[in-house]
Parts: C-alpha cells; structure tokens; sequence
C-alpha cells in the first residue's frame, strides 16, 4: 500500500486538471448566476463539445505513437459532413446508407493517410497538413460553396434527439424524464461494482494496490457526480442519443489502451520506437492502424455535428484540429509520445468545453477566448515538462542547487598560475 503523497505524485497531472476542472465550473457558475449548470445549458454542452471529445479520443491513439497529431481531421469533418448532406439531402439517399458510406469514406482517409506515414515514413506533420489543404478543397468541389440544408429528422433523431422517457407518468424526484434518471442511478451502481470488484482482485493477486481510502473516496464521489448529472438532464429533455454515442466510444477505447496487447504497444511505441521494434511489435503496422482508426472516428465527428448544424457547410471543421489536440495535452497526454489516458483526455475536453460555454455566457469576445485557452493549453504542456522528474518541480530547482555547490567550490581550488617555465614538459 503507498502513502497519499505517492498517489498523488503517481497521479499529479490527471489530478491537478481534475481539480483545475472544478475550480473552472465552480468560478464560471458564480460568474454567470448560475447559468453554466442549469439543465438546458448542460444539454446544450453536451451537444456542443461531442465532436471534440470524439476526435479528442483519435488523437489520443496518434500522440502516444510518439507525439505525433493529425491536422487534417478539422478538414476530414467537413469532408464528410458536405458527403452526408450530398447523398441525404441532394440525392435523396437513405439515411442509414448514406451513414455507413460516410464511416467508409472516414476510413478510406485513414488508410489514406496511414499508408504515407507509416509505411512511407513522410512526417505526419507533412502528411496531415496536406491532408488539411485536400480534403478541405474536396468538400468545396463537393458543396460547389453552398450550404445544403435542412436534414430529415430521421437523420436528426440519431444525434439530436433524446432517450424517450418509459415512464412518463412517475416523475422521479419531480424530473421530467425518469427514464434518464434511472440510467444514471444504474450507472452509477455498476461502475461502483465495478470498482469494488477490481480491487479485491488486485489484493487477491497481490498487485500493488492504492490505500483504501483512495477507493472509499471514489465511490463517495464518482457515483454521485453521474447520479447528479443525469439528474440535471433528466429535468430538462433527458439523455441526449449523443452522450450513449460518446459514452460507447469512451468505454471501448479506455478498455482498448488499458486492457489490451494493442494498447500496451502504443505506449511501447511512443516511449521507445526501437525498443518496442526490437521486442517485436510490429511499429509501422501500428502507426499505420492509429491513423486509419483516426479517420474513422472524424468521420463520426463529421457526422455528429452536420446534425448538430442541421446543414453540410464548407466552413464546417474549422479549428476543430486544434481543439482535439488542446484536450488531449490539456488532459495529461505527453508531447513526446507514450503517456496518456482516455480518461485525462475527456477531462481536456471538458476544460475546453466549459471554457467556451462559460466566457460565451459571460459575453466574452472570441478573440479572447482564443487568448486564454491558448494560456492554459501552454500550461498545461508546461507542467508535464516540469512534472515528469520524479518529485515533480524537483528539477526546476536542481540547477539553482548544482550552480551553488560549484560557486562554493571555487575558491577552494583557486591556485596560483602555473609556471610555464618550471614545467617538466618543456622542451
């Protein structure tokens, strides 16, 4: 069992974020009134921010192949949004059909891209950013520069509409959709059976275990905070269809990088490249899957917010790059590869979401809004410079410390010029 102190050191960045999380939500609910928590406007977050998490989740995957990032996937966005309202609303398509097309398309790109990166060995930098400048010239051939709208709401319903409530008449603790409520509840009580049973076996297997009162507090806090959520959704319209869509995508791919032989050689990749190959993972095979796993999921993005707009636009995606990348730095992951977790990259997510809503409440122009997630975007990659020596902020000192035993040293090894002419080496 370790001590608090070596949890929290293990642990510093995710919960440091964490915390700051908090701290953000807490300061803009008072800033706004309490406007930033109140049912429709948490709905509306939701809604807002699925797109980043979704390809926040993609990067994830690139970054820890060894701090590589993807810039296309803004463009890739559009790309598929312009394809959806293309066949849907143009060509009339079935809306099923014309989904499964655009997930292929989304997948077409990452083997696209996969291919020159990881079997070429073009930088994925370079690769991406011609990406960027491609794909975004595809989708003003393909929208001719209209904007095609409206979609038919059996297009909608799949990522604007909400969980139908089973029992309308009970009304739940005054909630307007017990049905929502109940999942919650439900949820909470498996990830609490979930957690209890994950710790009695690692103490049975005699696994190195965190001290008790790291589970006791989990389970006083996670469980609460999902109950109260769906809560607060549950008094407003229910459970958006997109949060089961993000939820999924969540829960597969934390099982995917924690639970299995492939995620365990991501972060063999991104820590040592030559050492993983030498170990026997196949590393270009790997590299090549992140990117087409990338592609898919901007292509679920894509889809997701053309519903959310209601429309397939060219300017769709704009930026959207940069907001991925901002969660998953923001979140915990390391900008040389091989440290991150799904988990720290929602939290990136969330931070970013919650800046946005919160300062657009407030009134807060654009233009700084881009000035101060850019500050917390360069702080967050800041402190995970500074906290991956062991004690945390132990090497921000140990130059000062070094610098003042040498200065010390010094006039004790001041002695007089040597004589040139006294030397035993003349000749």
């Amino acid at each position: 069992m370790s001590s608090w102190r070596t949890v929290f050191r293990n642990n510093l960045k995710q919960y440091m974020m964490l915390f700051s999380l908090l701290a953000i939500i807490i300061a803009f609910q008072l800033l706004t009134n309490g406007v930033l928590l109140k049912p429709m406007n948490v709905s509306n977050l939701i809604f807002q921010n699925a797109y980043v998490v979704i390809l926040a989740v993609g990067m994830l995957l690139c970054i820890l192949t060894g701090g590589n990032i993807d810039l296309s996937v803004g463009s890739v966005v559009a790309l598929v949004g312009a394809c959806a309202g293309t066949f849907i609303i143009s060509w009339g398509w079935n809306p099923n059909l014309s989904i499964l097309l655009c997930l292929l398309i989304g997948l077409a790109i990452g083997v696209w891209q996969g291919f020159w990166i990881a079997y070429v060995r073009i930088p994925a930098f370079i690769v991406t950013l011609s990406g960027m400048l491609v794909f975004r010239g595809l989708t003003l051939l393909v929208l001719k520069g209209l904007t095609l709208a409206p979609f038919p709401k059996e297009y909608l319903r799949y990522f604007t509409g909400y969980i139908p409530d089973l029992f309308p008449e009970a009304q739940l603790f005054g909630v307007k959709n017990t049905t929502s409520l109940l999942i919650g509840i439900v949820i909470a009580v498996i990830y609490i059976a979930i957690q209890i049973r994950s710790y009695v076996l690692r103490i049975k297997k005699q696994y190195n275990v965190d001290p008790i009162w790291v589970l006791i507090v989990k389970l006083a806090v996670i469980p609460q905070a999902i109950v109260w959520l769906f809560y607060i959704l549950a008094s407003y319209r229910g459970v958006p269809m997109v949060l089961i869509l993000l939820g999924i995508i969540l829960i597969v791919y934390n099982f995917i990088t924690s639970r299995t032989v492939i995620g365990r050689h991501l972060y063999a990749l991104g820590g040592n490249e030559k050492a993983a190959k030498l170990s026997g993972v196949n590393t270009n095979r790997l590299l090549f899957l992140a990117y087409v796993n990338m592609g898919f999921l901007a292509a679920i993005a894509g889809i997701v917010f053309a519903a959310r707009l209601n429309s397939a636009s060219p300017q769709a995606g704009n930026g959207f790059e940069l907001d991925a990348i901002a969660a998953c730095f923001i979140g915990g992951a390391s900008a040389s590869g091989g440290i991150g977790t799904v988990g720290g990259t929602l939290i990136g997510a969330m931070i970013m979401g919650v800046l946005n809503n919160g300062m657009s409440i407030m009134g807060i122009s654009s233009n700084v809004q881009q000035v101060v997630k850019g500050l917390v975007l360069l702080g967050a990659v800041a402190f995970d410079v500074v906290s991956k020596n062991r004690s945390g902020f132990e090497s921000a000192f140990s130059f000062f410390k070094r610098w003042q035993r040498k200065r010390a040293q010094v006039p004790a090894k001041q002695q007089k010029p040597l004589d040139s002419s006294n030397s035993d080496l003349s000749i």
